[in-house]
């Protein structure tokens, strides 16, 4: 059945078909608890595509799950039968409407893209959750997705007009509202459309009083189907009873939205209170000044921050309320309203746009952050979503509080407290039969407690698997018979979507965490201390949040920004890492050929490390992959080429001349052949005298001792960055020294998986640094700089790995630190952040020191030059190394003008601007040396 199911879907659909096991290992899972492996995904083209997958299903009878975003923290998108993934090809705005305030869209497309799409019309869509950045509208309408701005603008059911959806049986009708002789005319054209509407409004007729007093009772009933809208004041509208049936009843092929004026101005009012129930009590009295938002987190939650800069803008307290206002006056107001409230300790109000986004990025990685307890323990969804009428939520809470207590169970609070709806991730015990047990005897408790409160077990997310087989407790058996009878009469075979919402699949079934799986035995070389030395945990710490799918707004993933393939994201790469660790779809171990292959086109860049909510640090899994991967096999040229460079250099240092004479020569291609190295890449000259040949040859300076780290790259093909860096460093007061031996910190053996090696040469490297005790180690290779900091202890793991850390600064780092001054210029320049300086220093001290010196710098935002050291330089992904540059990289550095510098501290960053662009970029060393060479300095450093 299954090979006749592919090959009939490959004949039918233009767009791929993919079976293979790593295919599958990706899409086994979403957000959620669940794990379930389909048996093949679609990915349709266009709506012929899509017409023609389904057809091909139903002649195999073969189960329909849609899928968009892959971002349900219920389980909706996973299925064991035929997965359509809208989001990669089927995904377009077909039409803007700006004076009817529309937009019709494909399910596909991303809601940040729709809405960019209509934002220079001052038009927004309404609903906006935190997953804005990956999440589909397609998956909205499946979930009634909701989001911060519902307080305002409602759910995706208040802003859906109408939807062009196909049956499982083929019948494609466009729903919408309709008058009684509307309705009465499409009966009368007959047909299978005119069936199923004669048997929805006879079921209306049939449930009027069950609808009426059950269904639509508060805004955030998101639990079961929303057959309200089937009533005759409601217009019996199909297309709003459809949004939330979570693809159960029809596949979406289209969507009319309705659209809204964005708001002119927007301030930021956050309020502090004692604690969360004292803040949940205010909610109906500051609903009533209208906000736009009202936001709810506690202080759990702000422990998990990863930034905490971001945290300095909270007011006092150990709970806050965001509230969003468009005018001074509704701060007014507001404030006012919280002042009159019990626990109220202060308010703060943010006007500026930067300090909104610092605020709101607590809230928006919620999801993302509460997935790890303080202490690391792991935290779940599965009861994540509940709400309540809001003026209920303060009781509420406090019994779910006990509840909590009840089964020691542990959790951070936060969600839209102004509509009653509260999430919360939980310390789940899914490793053992026991507390798969109390997993679910808890959802039931919950379930019943959400209920005796007038509420609903889901607010937002949908029912799934997580919560369909709850149903029962909050909706009466007649309510219970209508649902059945509403999915009957779309997908009478049961085959779109099966067990959820109707005829529930359990909800400690096919749980990703398992008893009954033991993963393999699998030995590693790093540590894992935050995930107890357990390589399975460190890969089971992505939980399918999906902000690695973002488009734009971190650095975070350049490859998959590049090809669009769940496969190149760093949820992808987690997800068959995990799956290699279970054995089951992805064998082999270590050896998996679909592993090695996802990992590929990973830049090592480390941005998931920062820019990732739960910290998965794809760089150290690929590492380690490869380590066990290549371990006594041959490796690809580039390991040899390039991850042995430092080793090179130092032999090329003997004959500089002579060595780029061959490179330079007609001998280059052949030698990049050779290599790995591709074609259109032009081999870097090494330098005709290294820095340490220069700085051994003059005399030593005075003042304080400072340890510079002369890194590979700089030493043997750019010196004359280190030389423009100790310029500034003495001109600070600084006495310049090197390490007493030549030593590297490892990092091309570390990132070609090399781990042995690098092992090797990090011992070398920290035994020689101990020998020049409380100094401080400064780095002007961003990577390297990295590498001392934060992977050699992490490889190391020893006393002396974390003493030599300690001491590690960057450049701008240690003037920032010594207060110095530097002469101020009259310069321009845009920047470009290293990747590793991201995601591990930061660049808040360069900014400082630009600032000082007078500098008018625009930081390149998420930023990746895509070079990565070997990576672009390696003969296959040449072309992925451009396509990442040109997202953001080298578009600005070509619209800054001649009279503007282009900044950079990376080799990688200023080799690929050169050899892209032709434009030299510059240190921030060389930048500064530049002042101090026309002027002087007016501090010293002290002692």
């Amino acid at each position: 059945m299954s090979t006749e199911l592919i090959d009939d879907l490959r004949g039918s659909v233009r767009g791929g078909v993919a079976a293979d096991a790593g295919t599958l290992a990706l899409y086994s899972a979403d957000a959620s608890n669940y794990r379930r492996i389909p048996r093949v995904v679609v990915f349709p083209r266009d709506r012929d595509d899509v017409i023609a997958a389904v057809a091909a299903c139903r002649r195999h009878s073969a189960p329909i799950t849609c899928r968009g975003g892959g971002t349900s923290t219920s389980g909706q998108a996973v299925g064991n039968g035929v997965v359509l993934d809208f989001s990669r090809h089927y995904n377009k705005v077909l039409d803007v409407d700006p004076h009817a305030m529309t937009a019709v869209v494909q399910p596909g497309v991303v809601l940040d893209e729709l809405q960019a799409a209509v934002a220079g019309h001052g038009l927004v869509f309404g609903p906006d959750p935190s997953t804005h950045g990956r999440c589909t509208i397609g998956g909205m309408i499946g979930n009634n997705a909701c989001g911060s701005h519902s307080l305002a603008w409602g759910k995706t059911s208040d802003n859906v007009l109408s939807l062009e959806v196909m049956t499982y049986d083929g019948t494609i009708m466009t729903v919408g509202p309709a008058t009684r002789a509307e309705l009465d005319a499409a009966i009368a054209r007959g047909g299978e459309s005119g069936r199923i509407l004669a048997a929805v409004r006879d079921l209306a007729l049939d449930g009027l009083g069950t609808i009426r007093t059950e269904f639509g009772r508060f805004p955030r009933q998101v639990s079961g189907y929303s057959l309200e809208h089937l009533l005759p004041e409601n217009r019996f509208d199909l297309a709003r009873a459809l949004v939330g049936t979570e693809g159960t009843c029809v596949v979406v092929l289209s969507a009319t939205l309705r659209l809204v004026t964005r708001p002119r101005q927007r301030q930021l009012l956050v309020l502090g209170y004692s604690g969360t129930f004292a803040a949940a009590d205010a909610v109906p009295a500051l609903v009533a000044c209208e906000p736009m938002t009202l936001e709810g987190l506690d202080r759990a939650l702000t422990r998990m921050v990863t930034r905490p800069a971001a945290l300095d803008r909270l007011p006092g307290g150990d709970a806050w309320l965001f509230a969003e206002i468009d005018s001074p006056a509704a701060a007014e107001s507001l404030v006012a309203a919280a002042s009159a409230t019990a626990g109220f300790r202060g308010w703060h109000l943010a006007t500026d746009p930067v300090d909104q986004r610092a605020l709101w990025s607590i809230r928006e990685d919620g999801a993302g952050l509460a997935t790890r307890l303080p202490g690391g323990a792991e935290a779940w969804p599965g009861w994540e979503d509940a709400a309540v009428p809001p003026e209920n939520l303060g009781a509420y809470l406090r019994e779910f509080t006990e509840l909590l207590a009840r089964y020691s169970l542990r959790g951070a609070t936060y969600g839209h407290f102004g509509e009653g709806c509260l999430h919360v991730r939980l310390s789940f015990d899914f490793g053992t039969t026991r507390g798969t047990t109390e997993f679910r005897r808890f959802l039931g408790d919950a379930a019943r407690l959400v209920a005796a409160h007038g509420g609903s077990p889901s607010g937002e997310h949908g029912d799934g698997q997580a919560r369909s087989d709850l149903l029962g407790l909050v909706y009466s058996e007649q309510a219970m018979t209508l649902m059945a009878r509403f999915k009957r009469i779309w997908d009478p075979d049961g085959l779109l979507n099966p067990g959820m919402v109707v005829d529930a699949r359990p909800s400690d079934q096919d749980l990703r965490v398992s008893p009954s799986r033991v993963p393999l035995p699998l030995p590693t070389v790093f540590g894992y201390p935050e995930d107890d030395g357990d390589f399975t945990k460190a890969a089971r710490r992505c939980v399918g949040v999906g902000k690695c799918r973002n488009m734009s707004g971190s650095v975070m993933c350049p490859s998959y920004r590049v090809t669009g393939d769940e496969r190149d994201s760093t949820r992808g790469r987690a997800r068959l890492l995990y799956e290699m660790t279970q054995g089951e779809v992805i064998t082999g171990g270590w050896r998996s050929a679909e592993v090695r292959d996802a990992l590929d086109l990973c830049l090592s860049c480390k941005a998931c490390a920062t820019d990732c909510p739960v910290g998965v640090d794809m760089a150290t899994y690929k590492s380690e992959f490869l380590h066990h991967h290549y371990r006594r096999r041959p490796r690809p040229m580039s390991h040899y080429s390039m991850g042995w460079l430092p080793l090179w250099s130092r032999l090329a240092a003997g004959a500089p001349r002579l060595v780029n004479a061959v490179t330079q020569s007609a001998a280059a291609p052949a030698i990049k052949r050779l290599g790995g190295i591709a074609p259109q890449r032009a081999l870097p000259r090494f330098a005709t005298r290294t820095f340490l040949q220069w700085f051994r040859a003059r005399p030593a300076g005075s003042g304080r001792p400072v340890l510079l780290w002369v890194d590979t790259f700089n030493n043997h093909f750019t010196p004359h960055v280190l030389r423009a860096g100790v310029e500034v460093l003495e001109s600070a007061g600084f006495r310049v020294i090197v390490p007493p031996a030549t030593r590297c910190c490892g990092l091309t053996w570390l990132t070609t998986g090399q781990l042995g090696t690098a092992r090797r040469v990090m011992t070398r490297t920290v035994r020689t640094l101990d020998r020049v005790p409380d100094v401080p180690i400064v780095g002007m290779e961003p990577s390297c700089t990295v590498a001392l900091h934060t992977d050699v202890p992490r490889l190391l793991g020893t006393p002396a790995a974390h003493r030599t850390a300690g001491r590690v600064r960057t450049f701008a780092q240690l003037l920032v630190e010594h207060g110095y001054q530097p002469p101020v210029l009259a310069a321009k320049s845009i920047s470009q952040t290293h990747c590793h300086q991201h995601a591990d220093t930061g660049t808040a001290a360069d900014a400082e020191l630009l600032g000082r010196a007078g500098v008018d710098n625009t930081a390149i935002p998420a930023s990746c030059c895509g070079l990565a050291g070997n990576f672009g330089f390696e003969r296959e992904h040449y072309q992925v190394s451009v396509a990442a540059a040109e997202q953001a990289t080298l578009p600005a550095v070509r619209a800054a003008g001649d009279d503007t510098a282009v900044l950079a501290d990376g080799f990688s960053c200023r080799t690929q601007i050169a050899q892209l662009t032709g434009r030299s970029a510059l240190h921030l060393a060389e930048l500064l040396a530049q002042g101090v060479q026309n002027g002087e300095t007016r501090h010293s450093p002290s002692g």
